[in-house]
């Protein structure tokens, strides 16, 4: 672990992680996908100090109706977070089982711009057929085709981001040269399904290399830096966790909270009217804060992090950040992230040197040998 901090992080995509949470949110549907909305819910996770939010995509519809249906993309969300905070790393759900490598890499590496170097991303895959025919593309059905898909596109995306190196552009208006064609680099990578030549057309990101989040019986661990871990109880998160082979661990957790008109069972039955809460294999807490609070001192033991999924977005996140978030500040379990700190370094991370300039600073011979 990477110290005494848990860093906590949530999910804020749709209404809430219930299908039908909509029906228990603080505004009318047709609110959901406005701009006052997405920068409400936003600065309310801000406040509270989260380490990240993340936001979950995918090409196909996110429910069926009655329940709402539309959704804007992760990552045009997460630039409109970007550019109205300054704190709290963003990342957008992004999968890469049809996605050009090439193009998400290069929405990603102006996310980190934008942000100024809070950007992560959480790589999933696309699993229903529908989701083929969406982007015209064959079927990638079988897991270990889609898992073949996920690890080339992280590779690919990593290796962009390296091909520019740190120092490549110049903008020197006074010699009329603006780039050092001498630091971009091809990264020439072939794949069973594609090629990828490069270089990139986005400057490398702040960061270097954005935080890649995912699980890792999807993703080799090797090319993640932050293992998301399930596990139906604490003994299965911390196993999990100790499987994961990853820089820093989250768990997932999902959750519904008492609050002062409900307790977390009558609200998460009076959903269950209208449609099942899936089961994901997730540890789940339904109960009062407090107990969530001493769940998470709990999984302190042996996570980095949690990525809290609520129930309804617009009641948990209150009490959230009203009751939960102050108790482990006070319990010195969290820390806030602070202005200015990328979120590498919020997470300990540090900052990967460039491949190529390594590569041509290595001593004859050495280059071979890593």
């Amino acid at each position: 672990m990477s110290g005494p901090a848990l860093h906590l992080a949530v999910e804020l995509d749709g209404e809430g992680a219930h299908p039908a949470a909509w029906r228990r949110a603080a505004h009318a549907p047709d609110q959901l996908l406005t701009p006052r909305h997405v920068a409400r819910v936003a600065a309310v996770a801000v406040n509270a100090g989260f380490t990240l939010i993340t936001l979950d995509d995918g090409v196909l519809p996110p429910g069926a109706a009655p329940d709402p249906v539309g959704r804007i993309g992760a990552v045009e969300r997460a630039a409109f977070v970007a550019a109205s905070t300054s704190t709290v790393g963003i990342a957008p759900v992004v999968p890469l089982t049809y996605a050009e490598p090439f193009h998400v890499s290069s929405q990603l590496a102006s996310l980190d711009h934008i942000s100024a170097g809070r950007a992560g991303w959480v790589v999933t895959e696309e699993e229903r057929p529908e989701a083929a025919r969406a982007w015209g593309r064959p079927l990638v059905a079988d897991a270990d085709a889609r898992a073949r898909e996920s690890a080339d596109g992280v590779e690919v995306a990593r290796a962009l981001w390296d091909s520019w190196e740190d120092d490549a552009v110049i903008r020197s208006v006074a010699t009329s040269r603006y780039l050092d064609r001498e630091r971009l680099h091809y990264i020439d990578f072939t794949g069973d399904t594609y090629a990828v030549k490069g270089p990139a057309i986005v400057p490398r990101p702040p960061q270097g290399q954005l935080v890649v989040l995912g699980r890792p019986d999807r993703v080799p661990a090797a090319q993640l830096d932050v293992a998301l871990v399930e596990g139906r109880d604490v003994t299965g998160v911390a196993s999990a966790a100790a499987d994961a082979g990853t820089p820093r661990v989250f768990a997932e957790v999902e959750l519904a909270l008492d609050t002062p008109d409900a307790t977390a069972a009558e609200r998460v039955a009076d959903l269950e009217r209208h449609a099942p809460w899936t089961d994901r294999g997730r540890l789940r807490h339904i109960g009062s804060a407090d107990q969530l609070v001493a769940l998470l001192g709990e999984l302190s033991r042996h996570v980095d992090g949690i990525r809290l999924h609520p129930l309804v977005i617009d009641e948990d996140l209150t009490v959230l950040s009203r009751l939960v978030l102050p108790a482990l500040s006070e319990r010195r379990l969290v820390a806030r992230p602070l202005p200015g700190t990328s979120l590498r370094s919020t997470l300990g991370l540090e900052r990967p040197a460039n491949r190529f300039a390594a590569a041509a600073a290595a001593p004859a011979g050495q280059e071979d040998a890593r």
